[in-house]
């Protein structure tokens, strides 16, 4: 298992690994991604931001950081914090825990970067994945709800984000 940025190269599987997971997210769960434009993620690339976890030559997992988050976190985002969005994992490597492998670098990252948490929003309403983040160090800081606004990915219209928190 290797960590890598992605690369503009790497989009086409980033994206593979996106529908996967928004296929999976219909599964088990009233609420799901709503896709993304390219544009996005090529601007991630662009800024260091996009990341991935590969098995050999095999994209594994996917996310994104970021340092601010003001529209979900609101005052909270003055904090010195490294977020985390969209962490999407290949369906054949489903269930070996890459959210807590992404907690560990993220650790690291975080220190490196002289910031004091890691933090993550999901939708609201989902205990399996609120459990799920709890498992993984994250403490449940509640709820915040916002007003969409077009810096936002289409499924933020939905509202209500359950909030997560490790503090380093």
């Amino acid at each position: 298992m290797e960590f890598f940025k992605t690369k503009n190269e790497d989009i086409d599987a980033v994206f593979d690994v996106y529908n996967a997971a928004t296929s999976y997210q219909k599964t088990v769960n009233n609420k799901s991604w709503r896709g993304f434009e390219r544009a996005l993620i090529e601007k991630e690339i662009a800024e260091n931001r996009h990341f991935i976890i590969k098995e050999g030559n095999e994209i594994a997992c996917t996310f994104v950081i970021t340092f601010n988050d003001l529209i979900i976190w609101k005052k909270a985002s003055l904090d010195p914090a490294i977020y985390l969005h969209r962490i999407a994992t290949n369906p054949k490597f489903r269930g070996q825990s890459y959210v807590k492998k992404i907690v560990e670098w993220a650790k690291t990252y975080a220190k490196e970067n002289n910031k004091s948490y890691i933090r993550l929003d999901t939708h609201s309403g989902n205990e399996r994945i609120n459990k799920y983040y709890m498992s993984c160090g994250f403490d449940y800081k509640g709820i915040s709800t916002i007003e969409w606004t077009n810096e936002l990915p289409e499924h933020y219209k939905e509202g209500s984000f359950s909030l997560f928190e490790i503090k380093l």
